[in-house]
């Protein structure tokens, strides 16, 4: 058991249902990535029959990526890095990284955060948002309609203050394609 605290960079379902507890969170930045709906989901959001899409973080010079920091208590991490890693690297598509991450207070802090592998198959890069919308609005896995994703995502950002354009026209897009 560690007694050091860990912290984790949430930019997509960790944001809305990180799935353990944290003693403290706050808005934080990750620079040199985007939050991208660049990783096919062929399990939760998605088959591999029907490809979902899901956010992953596109390792990207100059840009950045808000989120949310985590700090997670040293008894509870080996508990919380085993959660999260049947959960995110389910089929490898993720890396664990460690990563430092600037929180909104100024304090920065290294991080364990799920970036894409850029070499392995589930890789999606390049859709335009169209596209994006196209298939979000047809996925359906074991987690639920590849909808219900992207608009919880979305949301909990904006109730964060987290400002992402192109997360919402994204999902205005797909709302349109669903008639709503």
């Amino acid at each position: 058991m560690s007694d050091r605290d860990i912290w984790i960079f949430g930019y997509g379902s960790l944001v809305w249902r990180p799935g353990f507890d944290s003693e403290h969170q706050e808005i934080a930045r990750l620079s040199d990535y985007a939050r991208s709906f660049c990783m096919w989901s062929v399990h939760y959001r998605g088959t591999h029959e029907n490809k979902g899409l899901v956010l992953a973080l596109d390792a990207q010079e100059g840009v950045h990526c808000d989120g949310v920091a985590f700090r997670v208590s040293g008894a509870q991490a080996p508990e919380v890095l085993e959660y999260l890693r049947a959960r995110e690297l389910v089929s490898a598509a993720y890396l664990e990284v460690q990563c430092d991450v600037e929180l909104a207070c100024g304090a920065v802090v290294n991080a364990y955060t799920y970036v894409i592998d850029p070499d392995h198959d589930q890789y999606a890069a390049g859709l335009d948002l169209d596209e994006q919308a196209q298939i979000i609005s047809r996925g359906h896995g074991t987690g639920g309609p590849n909808t219900e994703y992207l608009f919880n995502v979305a949301s909990h950002l904006k109730d964060w203050g987290i400002a992402d354009a192109e997360l919402e026209t994204l999902a205005d897009k797909t709302r349109a394609l669903m008639g709503d």
